[in-house]
């Protein structure tokens, strides 16, 4: 069984102290590709260091909207000239987040819309995090909307109307941790939407699964998402993974040994 997380900051110090004992068990646990979405532009370095003869890492660059206030105003050449290039896979993590601050809104929507141009301009997916912010988002990515803006809402928890209106944006749903959180809801939601338009992530090291809620995340525990998805779907587990590899392979143009 092969899986694939499609959101994980592995790059972070949090790793620092046992990084070859995480990467082992994600080996155990069937990850062949981890994608990891930057922060900020000192995130690119330290995802540089990031190697092992079994996991393939693919790249992003981008401001997260936390962020923004500290990198503004975006340098949307040096975002371009990145994301246009092989090493990176993708534009991201970018978004809204009005739950630390709604302070720099304005500079977080400007933010957005440049990485959503970049994302149009190189033909890439874009990640979007999205935090008490649904409503602007999703407006604002119609906005921006050519029909060839693609990517993920990552950390999905929105509901059934808001997931359809986001898949008909052109978006795939990252499904994470909080699906296996018992009152969060998720579970209700995601068993009336496609799974041919779900990845698997697992935010790490933030959002750890059920039961390892509380802890550090860490690739491995993506297992625990796909048994929960495959429980709410009403599929074998393999068959989750399967699925989901292969819609992440399909969404970023890159290749599992599951395709």
């Amino acid at each position: 069984m092969i899986l694939t997380d499609t959101h994980c900051h592995l790059y972070l110090n949090k790793f620092e102290h046992d990084l070859d004992e995480v990467l082992r068990r994600a080996v155990e646990a069937g990850i062949d590709s981890i994608y990891l979405p930057a922060i900020d532009w000192d995130s690119l370095a330290e995802m540089e260091k990031l190697e092992h003869p079994e996991i393939t890492f693919y790249k992003m660059a981008g401001i997260h909207p936390c962020d923004v206030h500290n990198n503004w105003p975006i340098d949307d050449e040096r975002l371009f000239t990145l994301c246009k290039s092989d090493k990176y896979v993708a534009v991201g993590e970018t978004g809204l987040d009005y739950y630390w601050s709604t302070d720099h809104v304005e500079q977080q929507k400007e933010s957005l819309r440049i990485h959503c141009r970049v994302s149009r301009q190189v033909q890439k997916p874009v990640i979007l995090h999205n935090r008490e912010s649904t409503s602007d988002l999703l407006d604002l990515i119609e906005s921006e909307q050519d029909g060839t803006l693609r990517g993920i809402w990552h950390c999905f928890t929105g509901t059934v109307d808001e997931g359809k209106r986001a898949l008909d944006l052109g978006l795939y749903l990252g499904i994470g941790g909080v699906l296996t959180f018992k009152n969060s809801g998720v579970d209700k939601v995601v068993k009336d939407l496609p799974i041919d338009k779900m990845v698997l992530e697992t935010d790490a090291p933030f959002l750890a699964p059920s039961p390892k809620r509380g802890k550090r995340n860490e690739p491995s525990y993506i297992s625990f998402v796909a048994e929960k998805l495959g429980e709410v779907m009403k599929l074998p587990v393999e068959e989750v993974a399967r699925i989901t590899t292969r819609n992440a392979s399909i969404l970023f143009n890159t290749k599992s040994k599951s395709s």
